[in-house]
């Protein structure tokens, strides 16, 4: 019964994204846009309606992530065979991957709200779904961060009654030249940057490394953490010169820069590749910011494939680790299991952006445009820096999983057997070589006529073998040859821990705005307000009906003492006329 699920939903999922591709091709080709409309409720002059927009962009987006979802979902069929709930975990994946494509054929605010909160909810489940104390943290961290993108929709969804409709996408041009609507490009903004895990929000992006490896690999390649760039990509024509997209600007590169770091002190294999996503998510954001929308979308796209292939190069050698991630147990890898570290292999060189692989194309374009553009030193040190730094963490891994010793000496039981992951694997891996060329031919029609000097030309290659022979290096030295650099232990602890973010949203803002909430609900809903508002007004009535109800059941007791009363009183006023 699992089985034949799994099966289903790999199979229906894979036509679908063959299905959504052809479109995309087609509509790209003939220039079409299809806009739908369902009115769902009409009140006071305001319409629900569910939107959906088909166009090349959301098309070809939703082709990737139903691609990627139905392998991811093969792929789970071996990786999660002794799990009890299997059936709960396939469902909970074809509900987290509706959400994502809610959102990406909504061209109307209330329907990407739906998207959006089904896409933090969901991955709740996902993140919580070994339950343990340490996912329970980390699936905390997680929703709690995108509420506050969730929160800032719903005030965009809010300030856009102005316009008597939530169709944001006939609104773009007549937003850019109202100064009271820039206020919706700022909610957008921010909203975005907690869902792709930008400067401040990036904590809850390597604590969701709790989920298992195919949610991981779903979840970083193309579903929740692209959520917020493919959001910025539809709102960029409000966006594009704005003050707004220069502060993005500064902390997407920042992002990058951290990640980077960040990576190079981590030891956890799923951490450093959530790492390397956390990077890759600052260059899309960054090159957004710059006005290249394209750029980040064919960017997006070619890391989605790469992206997915490296974590479940790490599911397996974790599965044949027996659950170990910690790369200093690990070595020679490539000696035990060839086909699995040839992926690996491949997406990681991918990831670098080494010559003719899918990466390549995306990053190499990224990065010449931006050595064109007008920007100051310091933007430029930051792309290139972080370019290097992702060589480097990179080079690292790779010595330390493939080249050096192997260091868990009881375990020899390694074997690259396992054909439905691997076949799941080399679906991916076709795509991680040939999506980078495909996709440049198809996206841009027109070439892009890039004039620099011949050492700017060859920037990214500099950076590049720098980034790869420092990796090595570092990845030969012993702890003792490390301490030569004398890096104080405050220093190294702050770039260890991504500059003390998870400290600051765990403790600083989680646990003290929750303490707060708890304290207001307390001492004003149950205490004075719930007396003289809720529980006042209860007693009040409790008072009055039980006054009712006593008049209505002796109610012949009461018209006779009433109308004895009003006699008396009648007899009284007669008696005091007559005698004044």
């Amino acid at each position: 019964m699992k089985n034949m699920i799994c099966f289903l939903s790999f199979f229906f999922l894979f036509m679908l994204s063959l299905l959504s591709f052809m479109f995309g091709l087609y509509f790209f080709m003939n220039e079409l846009v299809i806009f739908l409309e369902w009115e769902i409720i009409s009140f006071s002059s305001m319409m629900l309606v569910m939107s959906i927009l088909l166009d090349w962009i959301s098309l070809l987006f939703m082709s990737f992530v139903l691609l990627i979802s139905s392998v991811v979902i093969y792929y789970s069929k071996s990786y999660m065979m002794m799990e009890k709930n299997l059936l709960r975990f396939i469902f909970l994946v074809l509900l987290f991957v509706f959400s994502m494509i809610m959102l990406i054929i909504s061209p109307n605010l209330i329907s990407i709200l739906l998207g959006w909160d089904g896409l933090g909810l969901v991955s709740y489940c996902l993140v919580i779904f070994y339950q343990n104390m340490k996912s329970f943290n980390a699936g905390m961290l997680t929703v709690l961060s995108n509420r506050i993108g969730d929160v800032f929709i719903l005030m965009s969804i809010a300030w856009m009654m102005n316009y008597g409709s939530w169709n944001y996408i006939f609104y773009l041009e007549m937003m850019k030249n109202d100064y009271s609507m820039k206020l919706i490009s700022l909610l957008i903004m921010i909203s975005a940057m907690t869902k792709s895990a930008q400067i401040p929000f990036s904590s809850w992006l390597p604590a969701a490394m709790a989920a298992p490896t195919p949610v991981s690999a779903l979840v970083h390649s193309s579903t929740l953490v692209t959520a917020g760039v493919y959001l910025l990509i539809r709102f960029n024509d409000l966006l594009i010169n704005s003050l707004f997209f220069k502060i993005l600007l500064i902390m997407s590169g920042l992002t990058m820069f951290m990640a980077g770091i960040s990576a190079n002190y981590e030891f956890d294999l799923k951490k450093i590749i959530a790492l390397s996503t956390l990077s890759q998510l600052g260059l899309m954001m960054s090159i957004l910011s710059m006005g290249f929308s394209n750029l980040a979308f064919f960017h997006l796209l070619t890391h989605a494939m790469f992206k997915a292939l490296l974590f479940m190069c790490a599911g397996v050698i974790i599965h044949m680790m027996m659950e170990i991630q910690d790369i200093r147990f690990m070595g020679s890898i490539s000696n035990f299991i060839p086909l699995t570290s040839l992926c690996l292999n491949i997406s990681n060189l991918s990831l670098c952006g080494i010559p003719f692989l899918s990466g390549f194309y995306s990053k190499d374009l990224i990065l010449e445009m931006l050595s064109l553009s007008n920007l100051n030193m310091m933007i430029y040190l930051l792309y290139y820096l972080s370019t290097g730094l992702t060589m480097f963490y990179t080079m690292r891994l790779l010595f330390y999983t493939m080249i050096n010793n192997f260091n868990f000496m009881p375990l020899y039981n390694f074997f690259d057997e396992d054909y439905i992951m691997l076949n799941s694997m080399f679906i991916l891996l076709i795509m991680s070589l040939l999506s980078g060329s495909m996709l440049s031919w198809m996206i841009f029609l027109n070439p892009y006529m890039i004039y620099l000097t011949f050492n700017m030309k060859l920037m990214v290659l500099y950076v590049t073998l720098i980034g790869s022979l420092l990796g090595y290096i570092i990845s030969n030295m012993k702890i003792n040859s490390l301490n030569k650099f004398k890096l104080s232990y405050k220093l190294s602890n702050y770039l260890t821990l991504m500059w003390f973010m998870p400290n600051l949203s765990t403790y600083g803002l989680n646990y003290y705005i929750l303490k707060l909430s708890n304290d207001l609900n307390k001492n004003i809903d149950l205490g004075w307000s719930e007396y003289y508002s809720g529980q006042g007004l209860y007693n009040i009535i409790k008072k009055y009906s039980v006054i009712y109800q006593f008049f209505h059941l002796n109610n012949f007791k009461i018209y006779l003492f009433s109308f004895i009363f009003w006699l008396f009183l009648t007899m009284m006023m007669v008696i005091l006329l007559l005698l004044f």
